[in-house]
């Protein structure tokens, strides 16, 4: 039987830090996935309207295979900038792929959500001090779950969205666990039923009693063209390569795909990370090619769409009432 990771969060991998900074005037904030020793890293880009920084990068084909940290963030493409703060703080440190003279060039993959309009200001005053500090707050405690980071201002379908984070270990001893910032067009509730879609994945009690309300749903918003998105970074402590940080990513999407419906549309950026940090070794799998090590794969993949599935629930269970975004746990209870 699968169980969770001691503190059920992205913390769990060894060798992560999560740091976040939010501002609830403007309602939007900048969640920091920080790697000290570096990590192997993929990403796989499912939405059609991404903001992202340095996903090129982590294609297998390209040089550099480990990133110092990810950054998730609002403020749509005015998010982009909290990165420079980041670059700038691990260039401080010393982390970062090496270059002459003691320098470093830190690599920091990053994604933006839509989340413009929703607070004081059109668009949040973001800059690159809101990256620095979410460094400077990054530690190995469980992640905040709710309305933190880049979950501040999401709105996931009609009702708020946030961020949420969960982790499983195998029976490999590997921990795979995965964060998430959901700002989805999609619902996370089945309309047939009121309930969540992926309840039924709960580990050890995790979800609570508010998993097994029915609720009403509001009616939603209309989309509109990047005005969505959910972001997020898959982690575990195995030894990958790129490719296999890659194909484990693009694995992870189908736990977006089951959690919130429908996913990866023409107004979402959908996008997510995977870091490996090389704690330990892949398991040895014998069959059918057992050298590229594809079973140990599939597992990893599996685990990661169902850790994705569990902190977007996280999500949205964790969040509160904010503006004119009410919370799944405010909701009406279906008669």
């Amino acid at each position: 039987m699968q169980k969770t990771g001691k503190q059920n969060g992205l913390t769990d991998v060894q060798g992560l830090q999560v740091g976040h900074y939010s501002d609830f005037d403007a309602l939007s904030g900048v969640t920091v996935v920080l790697c000290p020793q570096g990590a192997v890293a993929g990403v796989d880009v499912r939405g059609a309207a991404p903001g992202t920084r340095e996903t090129d990068l982590l294609n297998p084909v390209n040089l550099v295979d480990k990133v110092q940290a990810v950054v998730l963030s609002g403020g749509s493409v005015y998010g982009l900038a909290a990165a420079d703060g980041v670059v700038r703080w691990l260039s401080e440190k010393g982390w970062g792929f090496p270059l002459e003279n003691g320098h470093v060039a830190p690599i920091v993959p990053s994604a933006v959500l839509y989340d413009l309009g929703r607070g004081r200001d059109f668009i949040p005053p973001i800059t690159s001090e809101w990256g620095r500090h979410a460094c400077q707050s990054a530690n190995t405690d469980k992640p905040a779950n709710g309305c933190f980071g880049a979950g501040v201002g999401a709105l996931s379908g009609a009702i708020k969205g946030g961020q949420g984070s969960a982790s499983v270990v195998l029976e490999s001893g590997l921990t795979v666990a995965a964060l998430a910032a959901v700002n989805s067009l999609g619902s996370v509730v089945n309309p047939a039923t009121g309930r969540l879609w992926e309840c039924d994945l709960e580990l050890d009690d995790e979800f609570g009693a508010q998993a097994r309300r029915s609720v009403k749903q509001p009616l939603p918003s209309p989309g509109a063209p990047a005005q969505n998105t959910t972001i997020g970074v898959i982690a575990c402590d195995a030894i990958l390569n790129k490719a296999q940080a890659c194909k484990i990513a693009q694995m992870a999407h189908d736990g977006l795909g089951r959690a919130i419906r429908p996913a990866h549309t023409m107004f979402d950026g959908d996008t997510l990370f995977c870091l490996a940090t090389g704690v330990q070794p892949l398991p040895v799998m014998q069959g059918f090619l057992d050298a590229a090590q594809a079973q140990a794969i599939n597992e990893i993949g599996q685990a990661a769409a169902n850790c994705l599935s569990r902190a977007i629930i996280h999500a949205i269970l964790a969040a509160h009432s904010l503006g004119q975004m009410p919370a799944f746990r405010d909701l009406e209870e279906r008669c």
